[in-house]
Order: structure tokens, then C-alpha cells, then sequence
């Protein structure tokens, strides 16, 4: 946001959050009017994006826009919908929880474009393998496939979607999309047999007539014309300008093969399509006693490899089951129509769902743990045409309860955030829609369940006593009105047969007349075994035999709408929300044109003036403390360059130096909520004019720093060039050394080969590390050492069988403390010598290791000597022996990693009367701990540990050791109680 304020003047206010007369509908028309005349068709109010449809391709969706907001912070960068993804993405991966994008708006304003750009996003920006990207293709390819089957031409819109639409994107803990699942609502089934004057049927009839091949059309016995089928024709407008059927067609193909339908599948689908439309050409005569009969067979032949003589009688009686026998009544012509119509509803339906499901198994995930969500929500914007019947009842009932659910969650959010930052809240007015709803959905008194009365009670019900009906139970109810119940006035704009509502988005009147038969949406049992019939393996799998055929009335169209809403909305409310609101500029889609009225009225039923009373609810702005100081803090010289105490102190600093009145601010907890825009834009402008100082600043500060550069680049090369020349002839030197050491190797030791005996020295060694014998006793396998280590010296005394046993143990030291403990380096330059602790055989016992013990109680240190037997370990003080460590007891042996000369003997301890574990101090530990473990057979037992460790002083009561590093050694009793040992840092290095 931060960066759009510099031009705000002249492309209004990205944010309508920031805008003075927020509570203006004129202004906030004017920001957005302004906005679109500079093809800056997104504007925000905080997180919800606004949307205004251009009707032109503008450049802003390439692959560099999306790398550009890949990763930005939400306000950085100019309002993008690609924004709106990437932080939805990045708080998803952040949080490690599940959100959903509700895309609305009336038809023609955008929302399935919005749509496919938000999925386009995530396709290129997740990570990419050769399984994540079919994932991807499928998610991105069944949006042409469900266009396809459920999107047509009305009159507002040339691709209006007639379905709704959720789709959950499912995504790895690395942010990979890995899967998906979509479901839809309320497919405009009736548009498949009616369309009114201008508007098509669904896409997919004329892709497969214009653009289906030859081979294929012969297949199922069509022609190349749309003119020639009853259901394409009915509305006037077969070809459509904006509209290439025949690439479309291509692009179905394509998709239809990637989401990994075989050839049998495509076959039976395009079956399917076809014999819809011979199903419409089908017509119905009356023979002498009026009943409806065929009037030519020629259709049935392609219609599902269904015998001809059961479809006849299927589309022309009805079954009816009298106690034990069936009898088949015949239709009048009428019927007969009503019955083709609602079979070929029930066909394109059921079909519609199969594919759908089919779509869910190819983007299922197999992977079963737990995946993050993003869900998309595409559905049927509010909708007001000059006739408006069921369909539209539908679509305005489910953009009511969404309303309903935007409110509740807008208002939540928004007090959540008050809330935890310690900030009053302030209630916000706005018209709550819930006396709308309950006048639609209220058992028994709704206008849901007085349609549903009338479709199931006995008796000629029909469109008119259902309006008598409405009118006797809610006639009184504010928000509707009839003819029969209106004004003098009112009366005048109202048919006998229509009804008004006031929805919170204006006022829309329907026309009564098909609610009944749209409801009911019934489909004779006898055409379901008929299609029972087909050889079409889709028509099989979506008219199944298990399907059972109860006598009981199924539930009607909008009860089952009603029901999927509610399991909608509690699939949002368990998700985080975020918001894109379509709007559409113009009736005509003309480039360029704002029409003030059509907006004003979309910004209403849209509740953006609500939802910017919510977000304003006291404060236009609010950021967290380190991002507002780190864009402002150098309008302050006592944060500028850097602020060494928290944000937070930072923020307070600043906004006094710049003069903030209290009741201009607020502090949070984590942000700081600024009360007006003004104070913002005041703020902004002294920073536009602080960088333009700064850069000069800067600008000089570079110039000085690369002549600096410069200089000591050439300073360094004399460097370089004087050590090199060092260590060349040092390296000459050293080399010259060597040749003479190698020269007098088998002379008495003297300075000339002082260095190159030790290097033979150190050489056999790490040679003999890599070889030493299993048992001391092997003499024979020894490495044959030259001849300087034959002599008597540090490290190696006489007899042989000596040196060699105390190479064993060092070698075991090494293993056990090497790369562990930090003093152990230190020790390795020192012979090891086993015999320092103690004088007597070392193959019997070590008596005398003197060791500081210290109490279980109050740590006080004690002088004693640890004797180690062939069975066990004996503390002793003055021939008195204190305590006794059996072997078989010894749990284990803890030491630091420190450079510290502690070690903790573990011992098993049930009884209560027994000792506990035993914390010792050893000046020789390597030795002592290296002869501990090769006596006791326990070295797995001894464990280097960082930090505290635990031990038992009796049976239910433990103490802690705590080891850290310090400028000098120390060991005390800390006010935690644990004995603390504090030892200084060994600087790694030669000895």
C-alpha cells in the first residue's frame, strides 16, 4: 500500500480504507470511476479485493506479473489479484490452516475469469515436479471441461456460469498442489430443454455440432447445423460472435484426455450429448382419443441403444402400480412433452454430476496425511433480469445467505483483531439480512416451505394457488409484496402473477408462473427404467438398478438446494476468508464505459460501503510496528539509521518526534492503528521528500565507499603479493629441513632431524590408529614400527607389551571422547600413561585415584580415592570403604561436553536405605573413565551430554547438574539448587 500513495493523486486511493468520506457512496464511486478509466481495474478495502471487469485484455497478467508479486508483502505492490493469491498462499503455508476465496458478483463481472487467473497463480507459482505439474494440469484443465457442460450464453454474459462452484485446492507441507475436489450447485437443468430470446443452451450442444469431426457426428447421427435441433434454437442466437465453437471444442479434447478419461468414456459422454438433442426433436401427435403418439421413429434409433418400442412407450405412458398389478396409463400430448423434457433434464443432470465426480477421481490425492486447503468459490452472482423465475429466486436466496455469512465473518475478524491488540471496538451499524432469510427459509411460514406444501399436497395445485398461498401467510411481512397486497401505486409495476422482494441488494420481482413444475423437477418412474435399459455405461452408472424406487415423493429442487447451502456454509465457516468482489461496468461490455447507476446499485448488493464501515470501524490504517518503522523511521534522527530497542519503542519515537496527537493514534499490541488517512498521507508526503534528501546522502556515501574500495582493493594486493613472498621462502625453508632430516634419519636425534623423526613418528601412528591388533597379546600383527620408535621416548617405554597396551587404551579414549568432549584435544599431546593412577599392576587394580565427591545433599566437596576391581568400583576414604559400585549395577556414566573434569556415576537404586548416583571431579578422567571401560566391559555406558544432567539421590528424589562455559572455573550450589560447574573455553590449537 505504502508504495501507492505517492501517485494517489493522480489513480485515486488503492485502498478505500485510506479515503476520507468513507461513508460517500458518490466518493467511493468517483475513487473507483477514476481507477478505471486508467485501466487499474483492482482496488482493495484492506484484504477484499474489488474487482471491475475492463471488456479488454490488458497486460497484467504475464509470467513476469506473477514473479513480481510472488513473495511481496500484501500492501507493496499495487492491487493485484495475484496479491490476493500469494498472501492467501503464504498465510496458508505460515499458519498451517485452511482458507477460501469467495469470488462473487452479478453475472458478466468476471468471476470465472477471476477465477482461472487465482488458479493460473498457484499452477506457476507452487513447486513443480513431474507429479505436481499433472496435478496442476488437471486443476487447470477442468475449468473448460465444467465451462463446457455448465456455462451458456445469457443475456448478460456470454460464458455465464449456471452452476456453482467450490473448488478445494489441497497443498503439501511444501507448498506443492497435490490434489483437489470440487462441488457444485444448482445446475440450471431447465435451460437444457427452454432459452429465452438471446441466450443458448449449454456450451457443449453447439462445440459438438460446430466442431465435432465428421467420422464422429456420423457416429451419432448428426448434422453440421444447429438449426436442425429443437434445443439450440429456442433462443435465437445458435452463433454468437465472441464465441469460436470449434476451438473451443479442440480445448475440451485436450482437457477431457489430460483428467484421464479413456476413449470409452469420451464416447459415451458425446453419446450422451447427442441424444439429448434427438430427444428434443422427438414430437408428439394426438390420435383419435387425444392420447399423445409418435409422430415419426427416425430419432430413436441414436438415442442410448435403447430398444425403440420401450422408449416409445416410456416417453408416451406412465406407469402406475394398483395394489398387486402395474397398468400403463397414456399421456395426452401435453404430458407427453412434459415427460420428454423432464427425462431429458434428468439425462444432462445426472450426467453433469458423473462428470463432476469423474473430474474429483482423476484430482484425488492418494496421500492421506494432513493437507492444507485453499477452496475457490465461483458461484452465481445476484441476479435481475425483466423476467425473473425460479432459477433466480435460487441464485438470489443463496447470494442472501452468503451476505449473511460475509457480515458475520467480516465483523468477527474484524473485532478479533481489536480485541487482541488490546484495542476498544467500536460497533459498527449495518443492515442485517437475516429478517430476508428467515422470509425465505422459516419452517412453516417460509416462502421454501410454502413452495414445497404446494408441490406436495394432493388436489390441482398450481403456480397461482401457491401465490394465494404466500400471500395469506406473509402478507404482512415487510420485505414482500403481490399485486393483490401492494399500493395504489405499486400495483401499477406488478402482474397479478408476480411477487416482490426486497433483498438487502434492491428490490426484484418474479414471475410465478414454473415454480411449481421446477420444484418438483419429477421424473415418471418408468423413465427411469427405461434408461435402466441403456447400453450406455455412463447412463448405467447414473440410472443404476440399486437405486431404489420409493413410492415417497423425492425431496424438491430447492429443499436440496436449501440443504447443500447449509453444508456449504459450515465448509467456509471452517476456513479463513478472503474476499474478491466483481463488478461490471457496463450492460453493453463495452471497453472504457462506467455506467454510474448500473455500479452504484452492484457497490450496494455487494455490501462494499458495509464492509469499509467494518474495516474503518475507528481506524483507516493499521501495521505492525516493524514494518511501519522500518518504511518511516528516517523522518527521525533518533531512529535513523537503526533503532537498537524494539519496534514498538521505535514506533512511540517516532510518531512523537513527528508530532502525532493522542487521539490520531493507538498502540496495539503488535501495530499501530492510525486513526485518519490524512495523518497517513501527512506522514507519506514527509517521507517522499526525506528519500529524495536521502538518496543524495546515499549517493555521495557510495561514491566515498567504492573510491574506498578501490584503495584498499590495491592496499591488499601489496599484501598478498609481500606473504606470498614469505611463504615461499618459508616453504623453502621447511623443505630444506626435511632433505636434511631425511639425510641424517639414522643419526642421533639432533636439530637437523629433530622435525622430520617426529613427522615418522606421527606417521606411524596415524597408520597404527588405522591397525591396531584386537587383543594386546597379538604380537605378531603389530605394524613393524621404523627403527627411531624402537628406542625408549615419550610415549613409548619397554617393554613392548607396555606400550602397546597403553596405544590399546588410548585408542579407546579416542573412541569414546574425540570430536565429543572439548578438552579432549588437549589431552592428546600428553603421553598417556595409565600407571599416573596408581603404582601397582595395572591387570589387578588402580588403587589411589584421587577424586573430589560431592554430597547428594548440598553438594559439599569430599577427598576420596576410586579403586576399580575386576566386580566392581570402591570410593574410599582412609582405607574406609564409603561406597560400593557393582559393575552389574552401573546404569551408565554421564561427563559434559565441556572442558570440565565432572563425571556422574548412575546406579540402580530401589531400595530407599541405598545410595545414589555418585558426582565425582577427576584431574586424570580420560584415564580413569578409558580403565572403567575396559574393566567394567561398559563402553556404550558412558554418554556425553550438553547442558544439565539428571541423577538420583535416593529412590524418588533427583538432582541436577548444570555445566555452561565461563571466564573462570567455578563449581557452586545455584539458587535453583543445582549444582552448577562452570569451566573455561579451550581455544582449539596445536599442543
Amino acid at each position: 500500500m505504502e508504495a501507492s500513495l505517492t501517485a494517489r493523486d493522480r489513480v485515486g486511493i488503492q485502498d478505500f480504507v485510506l479515503l476520507d468520506a468513507y461513508t460517500s457512496e458518490s466518493a467511493f464511486l468517483d475513487n473507483l470511476r477514476k481507477r478505471f478509466h486508467e485501466n487499474l481495474i483492482y482496488t482493495y478495502i484492506g484484504t477484499l479485493l474489488v474487482s471491475v471487469n475492463p471488456y479488454k485484455e490488458l497486460d497484467i497478467y504475464s509470467k513476469k506479473q506473477m514473479d513480481t508479486y510472488m513473495g511481496v508483502n500484501f500492501f507493496e505492490l499495487p492491487p493485484h489479484i495475484y496479491a490476493l493469491a500469494d498472501n492467501v498462499f503464504r498465510t496458508m503455508q505460515s499458519e498451517f490452516n485452511n482458507h477460501f476465496i469467495l469470488i462473487s458478483g452479478e453475472s458478466g463481472a468476471g468471476k470465472t475469469e477471476a477465477s482461472k487467473k487465482i488458479l493460473q497463480f498457484y499452477a506457476v507459482s507452487c513447486p513443480s515436479t513431474k507429479l505436481l505439474n499433472n496435478v496442476r494440469d488437471r486443476l487447470l484443465l477442468s475449468n473448460p471441461v465444467l465451462e463446457a457442460f455448465g456455462n451458456a450464453k445469457t443475456l448478460k454474459n456470454d460464458n455465464s456460469s449456471r452452476f456453482g462452484k467450490y473448488m478445494d485446492i489441497q497443498f503439501d507441507h511444501q507448498g506443492g498442489a497435490v490434489g483437489g475436489h470440487i462441488l457444485s450447485y444448482l445446475l440450471e437443468k431447465s435451460r437444457v430443454v427452454h432459452q429465452n430470446h438471446g441466450e443458448r443452451n449449454f456450451h457443449i450442444f453447439y462445440q459438438l455440432v460446430e466442431g465435432g469431426e465428421e467420422d464422429l457426428l456420423r457416429w451419432l447421427g448428426l448434422e453440421r447445423n444447429c438449426q436442425h435441433y429443437s434445443y439450440l434454437v429456442q433462443g435465437g442466437c445458435a452463433k454468437v460472435s465472441s464465441i469460436n465453437d470449434k476451438s473451443d471444442w479442440r480445448m475440451v479434447q485436450k482437457a477431457l484426455s489430460v483428467i484421464e478419461f479413456n476413449e470409452s468414456d469420451i464416447e459415451h459422454l458425446f453419446g450422451i450429448i447427442a441424444s439429448v438433442l434427438h430427444l428434443g426433436n422427438i414430437k408428439f401427435v394426438a390420435d383419435v382419443r387425444g392420447y399423445a403418439s409418435l409422430n415419426n421413429n427416425q430419432e430413436m434409433h441414436w438415442l442410448l441403444g435403447i430398444p425403440a418400442q420401450v422408449l416409445q412407450q416410456g416417453l408416451t405412458h406412465r406407469k402406475i402400480e394398483a395394489k398387486a398389478e402395474e397398468v400403463f396409463s397414456p399421456f395426452s400430448v401435453d404430458h407427453a412433452v412434459y415427460a420428454r423434457d423432464a427425462l431429458a433434464k434428468a439425462i444432462y443432470g445426472r450426467t453433469f454430476n458423473w462428470l463432476v465426480n469423474k473430474i474429483n477421481e482423476s484430482l484425488a490425492n492418494k496421500d492421506s496425511s494432513r493437507k492444507t486447503v485453499i477452496g475457490l468459490l465461483d458461484i452465481y452472482g445476484f441476479e435481475v433480469f425483466n423476467v425473473n423465475s425460479f432459477e433466480q429466486f435460487c441464485i438470489n436466496y443463496c447470494n442472501e445467505k452468503l451476505q449473511q455469512l460475509f457480515i458475520q465473518l467480516t465483523l468477527k475478524s474484524e473485532q478479533e483483531e481489536y480485541e487482541m491488540e488490546g484495542i476498544e471496538w467500536e460497533p459498527v451499524p449495518y443492515f442485517n439480512n437475516k429478517i430476508i432469510c428467515d422470509l425465505v427459509e422459516e419452517k412453516h411460514r417460509g416462502i421454501i416451505s410454502l413452495l414445497d406444501e404446494e408441490c406436495l399436497r394432493p388436489g390441482e395445485a398450481t403456480d397461482l394457488t401457491l401465490l394465494e398461498k404466500m400471500e395469506e401467510t406473509i402478507g404482512g411481512h415487510p420485505h414482500f409484496v403481490t399485486h393483490k397486497l401492494a399500493d395504489q401505486k405499486t400495483r401499477k409495476t406488478l402482474e397479478r402473477g408476480d411477487f416482490r422482494l426486497l433483498h438487502y441488494a434492491g428490490e426484484v420481482t418474479y414471475c410465478v408462473v414454473g415454480f411449481l413444475d421446477k420444484n418438483n423437477d419429477l421424473l415418471y418412474r418408468n423413465g427411469k427404467e427405461v434408461m435402466r435399459q441403456s447400453k450406455n455405461a455412463i447412463i448405467k452408472h447414473c440410472f443404476p438398478s440399486t437405486e431404489p424406487d420409493s413410492k415417497r415423493r423425492p425431496e424438491t429442487v430447492v429443499t436440496q438446494f436449501k440443504s447443500s447451502l447449509v453444508g456449504l456454509t459450515e465448509i467456509l465457516m471452517s476456513k479463513e476468508p478472503w474476499y474478491v468482489r466483481c463488478i461490471k461496468p457496463n450492460e453493453a461490455k463495452q471497453p472504457g464505459r462506467f455506467d454510474d447507476v448500473l455500479v452504484r446499485h452492484q457497490v450496494k448488493y455487494l455490501g462494499l460501503m458495509e464492509h469499509l464501515r467494518v474495516r474503518r470501524a475507528g481506524f483507516a490504517y493499521r501495521r505492525k510496528y516493524d514494518i511501519f518503522l522500518q518504511r518511516y523511521k528516517p523522518l527521525c534522527p533518533d531512529t535513523w539509521p537503526n533503532w537498537k530497542g524494539t519496534a514498538a519503542e521505535g514506533v512511540r519515537c517516532l510518531i512523537k518526534h513527528l508530532g502525532y496527537k493522542p487521539d490520531e493514534y493507538k498502540m496495539g499490541r503488535s501495530k499501530i492503528f492510525i486513526r485518519h488517512p490524512r495523518t497517513l498521507f501527512a506522514t507519506e508526503d514527509a517521507f517522499q521528500v526525506c528519500k529524495h534528501k536521502l538518496a543524495t546522502k546515499i549517493e555521495n556515501c557510495w561514491r566515498g565507499i567504492m573510491a574506498r574500495k578501490e584503495r584498499e582493493k590495491r592496499a591488499w594486493a601489496v599484501k598478498v603479493i609481500k606473504k606470498m613472498t614469505v611463504y615461499v621462502v618459508t616453504f623453502l625453508l621447511i623443505y630444506s629441513r626435511f632433505i636434511k632430516g631425511f639425510i641424517t634419519r639414522n643419526q642421533p636425534a639432533c636439530n637437523d632431524n629433530s622435525e622430520y623423526l617426529a613427522y615418522v613418528r606421527q606417521n606411524y601412528l596415524t597408520r597404527l590408529r588405522e591397525n591396531l591388533p584386537k587383543t594386546v597379546l597379538e604380537k605378531d600383527s603389530w605394524l613393524t614400527p621404523p627403527p627411531i620408535m624402537k628406542e625408549v621416548g615419550d610415549m613409548f617405554l619397554t617393554p613392548a607389551v607396555y606400550s602397546r597396551k597403553s596405544l590399546v587404551l588410548k585408542a579407546q579414549t579416542s573412541s569414546m571422547f574425540k570430536g565429543k568432549k572439548e578438552n579432549y584435544p588437549f589431552s592428546v599431546c600428553r603421553p598417556f600413561v595409565d600407571t599416573r593412577i596408581g603404582k601397582r599392576e595395572y591387570n589387578i587394580y588402580l588403587p589411589f585415584v584421587p577424586v573430589v565427591k560431592y554430597d547428594r545433599n548440598g553438594f559439599r566437596p569430599r577427598l576420596r580415592q576410586l579403586i576399580f576391581t575386576q566386580e566392581a568400583a570402591y570410593l574410599v576414604e582412609e582405607a574406609k570403604i564409603k561406597q560400593r559400585i557393582d559393575y552389574i549395577s552401573l546404569k551408565g556414566v554421564s561427563v559434559s561436553n565441556l572442558s570440565d573434569n565432572f563425571l556422574i556415576l548412575h546406579v540402580t537404586c530401589d531400595d530407599i536405605k541405598q545410595k545414589g548416583d555418585l558426582v565425582l571431579q577427576c584431574d586424570y578422567l580420560f584415564e580413569a573413565l578409558t580403565k572403567l571401560s575396559v574393566i567394567a566391559n561398559k563402553q556404550n555406558y558412558i554418554k556425553v551430554v550438553q547442558g544439565s544432567v539428571r541423577f538420583d539421590i535416593q529412590p524418588g528424589r533427583e538432582g541436577f547438574v548444570d555445566f555452561k562455559s565461563g571466564q573462570e572455573s567455578m563449581v557452586y550450589r545455584a539458587k535453583n539448587g543445582h549444582l552448577m560447574v562452570v569451566s573455561v573455553k579451550i581455544i582449539k590449537g596445536s599442543c
